[in-house]
């Protein structure tokens, strides 16, 4: 089942939010107001966490708070790699979390932390032990990244990419588990916390990984976990196929979605770090998940029916089924 509404992953990182475009976030924050707003209207008890930002910054969420897009969210979410990127030692894991509680009474989630075995599995084994002990206690909510190593011929979703040098090559070995399938001694130790720290792993779309995922997981003992619904993806062909083949995948877990990415044809700019031109776009793609996998309230059809532009369709989640909505979304694309 969903147990979180996540808005967007990691929006002051500019792999994942174009701050040249929105170099105050504004547009950013204007795209939490209306999805927060639009999930709130669909199921008015489930919990909106605002995107983990990365770096933790409090003056970035107090910005965000100045934008009032924390009047949106329940919940505000960090995300830390102290022993590959950051740079703060491992030993720092509470004062950042309290650095971020200072600023804000909502609860403060960790929803992603790793280690890199790039430079030696044992690293990864003795981090993810330490990073348990650091943040017993501090945080609701602690996902490890990730399962699964990334396969060297997906890419990271960085800027730079190669030319990061082995900052790029660090994002191929924070799984778990080895892209050949074997698992590594770290995956033991977190099967000692598997009940209270959830994993986080990303699916690409029709990714041949999710069943074996969901089996190690069972096996693992995992209650929760966090991964991502793709606005991007949500124009694929048979999108609506693959979501619900996921979703149903992992029905027997505590599942926090973190929707992101803009559609190219969306964007101010054509990438999916661009602010949507129409940030209730965005809204109106949440809202419809949130009502197809987890929505509690009713939704009233209007007595007539709604006229769709060709053009420029109705897009507000509220006026009628979601699936009509992305069907009149797509054949304006």
């Amino acid at each position: 089942m969903i147990e979180a509404a996540m808005l967007w992953n990691e929006p002051n990182n500019k792999s994942h939010w174009d701050p040249a475009i929105d170099p105050n976030w504004s547009m950013f924050a204007q795209h939490v107001i209306a999805a927060g707003n639009a999930i709130r209207a669909v199921n008015p008890v489930l919990p909106r966490v605002l995107g983990g930002m990365s770096p933790i910054d409090p003056h970035w969420l107090r910005r965000m708070e100045a934008h009032g897009a924390l009047d949106a969210v329940d919940v505000v979410a960090v995300h830390g790699f102290p022993l590959d990127w950051n740079l703060w030692p491992l030993s720092a894991w509470p004062d950042k979390v309290a650095e971020i509680q200072a600023v804000t009474d909502k609860p403060v989630w960790v929803t992603e932390v790793g280690v890199s075995s790039f430079g030696a599995e044992e690293v990864q084994e003795f981090g993810l032990r330490r990073t348990v002990e650091l943040l017993r206690g501090r945080a609701e909510r602690v996902f490890w990244y990730s399962l699964f190593d990334l396969p060297t011929s997906w890419g990271a979703e960085t800027r730079h990419r190669e030319a990061e040098g082995s900052s790029y090559y660090r994002h191929f070995y924070l799984g778990l588990i080895r892209e050949d399938g074997t698992p590594k001694p770290a995956l033991e130790v977190y099967a000692e916390h598997a009940a209270e720290v959830g994993l986080m792993q990303w699916f690409h779309f029709h990714d041949p990984r999710l069943d074996e995922a969901v089996a190690w997981m069972k096996r693992l003992g995992t209650r929760r976990i966090r991964t991502g619904l793709s606005w991007a993806d949500s124009f694929r062909e048979n999108a609506v196929d693959w979501f619900d083949r996921q979703m149903e995948a992992l029905a027997d877990f505590d599942v926090t979605v973190t929707f992101c990415f803009t559609p190219e044809h969306l964007g101010v700019a054509p990438h999916h770090t661009s602010p949507a031109r129409d940030p209730q776009a965005f809204a109106d793609f949440c809202a419809w998940m949130i009502d197809r996998y987890a929505g509690t309230a009713t939704v009233t059809a209007p007595v007539a029916p709604v006229a769709l532009a060709t053009s420029q369709p109705e897009l507000n989640p509220l006026l009628f089924n979601r699936d009509e909505r992305l069907a009149a979304e797509r054949r304006s694309a």
